[in-house]
Formats: C-alpha cells, structure tokens, sequence
C-alpha cells in the first residue's frame, strides 16, 4: 500500500512541478518579453485539466505518507528530528503554495492584462520554486 501511495505522490509531483517548470522556464519569458497575456492563458486552462487533479492527489496521498512518517502529523511541528522538521516544512509550503495560487487563480489570472503580466510573474516563479523545493524536501526523506 504505501508504494502505490508514494507511486501515486511522485506521478502528481511530476505533472504539478514539471507543468510549472515548462511554464516559468518556455511559456513565461516570451508572453513577458512581448507583454502578452495569451500564451499563459493557453497554458493555464489545459494545464489546470490535469494539474489541479494531480496537486489534489499530491495533498491527499501527502498527508497520508506525512501521518505515516508522523503519527498525528501535527507533532511535526515540534521539529524534533530532521523528518519532523521536513514534515512540517512541507505543510508549511502546502499551505503556501495553496495560498499563492488561489490569489492568481482568482485575482491575477482573470483580470491579466499587459500591465499585469509582472505580477502574474512573481505567482508562477514563487509557485515553481516551492514546488521544487517540496520536491526536494520529499526526497530528502529517504537520503537525508
């Protein structure tokens, strides 16, 4: 069972950080340099089709492995070891990401225009980063 779950885990991993990454590192810096909205919504709206069902599936298999490694999960947040602190970081980043992305879901995306492209800019590079940074931190489970 807790193969599949991790099997499950890393295949959203890869959509939810490889969509960013081909977003912030192909789609972004032409739309910005020619202050285009355009390609960022053609991204967005087949990229939400499969990356918001594979964040759901990360969150859900997530805080399983998370209660598995951290009985409670919330102990985590006594930082007692290196996985306790791992552990919490992650939800700490959850919550972020989480936060992050209903802003420009809701408030950047639908009112972007040329003038707000830099903005929109910030949300996907600090989205990207903290799901790099999650990615990361899972690894770091097994090898640190």
């Amino acid at each position: 069972m807790v193969f599949l779950v991790l099997v499950l885990h890393l295949l959203g991993a890869a959509v939810w950080v490889g969509g960013h990454l081909v977003l912030s590192l192909t789609v972004l810096p032409g739309a910005l340099r020619d202050r285009d909205p355009g390609p960022v919504l053609r991204f967005e709206k087949p990229f939400e089709r499969i990356g918001i069902p594979a964040l759901v599936v990360q969150v859900i298999t997530g805080l399983w492995l998370a209660d598995r490694y951290v009985p409670g999960i919330l102990p985590a947040f006594d930082f007692a070891d290196h996985l306790h602190t791992i552990v919490a970081i992650k939800l700490l980043l959850l919550i972020a990401t989480a936060i992050t992305g209903a802003h420009a879901r809701f408030w950047i995306i639908p009112r972007l225009t040329p003038q707000r492209m830099p903005a929109l800019a910030v949300h996907v590079m600090v989205v990207t980063t903290m799901a790099v940074a999650l990615l990361v931190l899972g690894v770091s489970v097994r090898y640190l």
